[in-house]
């Protein structure tokens, strides 16, 4: 995996992590890798693995059963699309909406591309 320098590397993982959750790798109550078997793979540092379980636990993605592992939420696909858009609108939105005012791009050139 190529990390990007923009954006902490435990977020990075989280957001492939979330990728395979989205693409159905693993299923609902499905048992995920371990932290070192994460780390392991990815060449990162175990705590940077535990980082990136600890935000995925916090937003509901994955719970633990002590002594057993991490464990895709049964709500996970619906989690991870609210915190996508949530991040889309608070983040990326913005600046395209900066970028088109700058641009003199309207809202109805936008719909004219879209039927084109």
């Amino acid at each position: 995996m190529d990390f990007n320098k923009q954006k902490p590397i435990y977020l990075q993982i989280a957001d492939t992590m979330s990728q395979r959750i989205m693409a159905g790798e693993w299923a609902v109550d499905e048992r995920i890798p371990s932290v070192r078997e994460v780390a392991g793979s990815l060449g990162v540092n175990p705590n940077t693995v535990m980082r990136t379980f600890d935000h995925l636990q916090q937003s509901g993605i994955i719970y633990n059963r002590r002594g057993v592992g991490y464990f895709v939420s049964a709500d996970a696909k619906e989690r991870i699309l609210a915190l996508n858009r949530q991040h889309f609108i608070s983040e990326e939105l913005p600046y395209f909406f900066q970028r088109m005012k700058l641009l003199g791009i309207t809202i109805d050139d936008l719909r004219q591309l879209q039927d084109d």
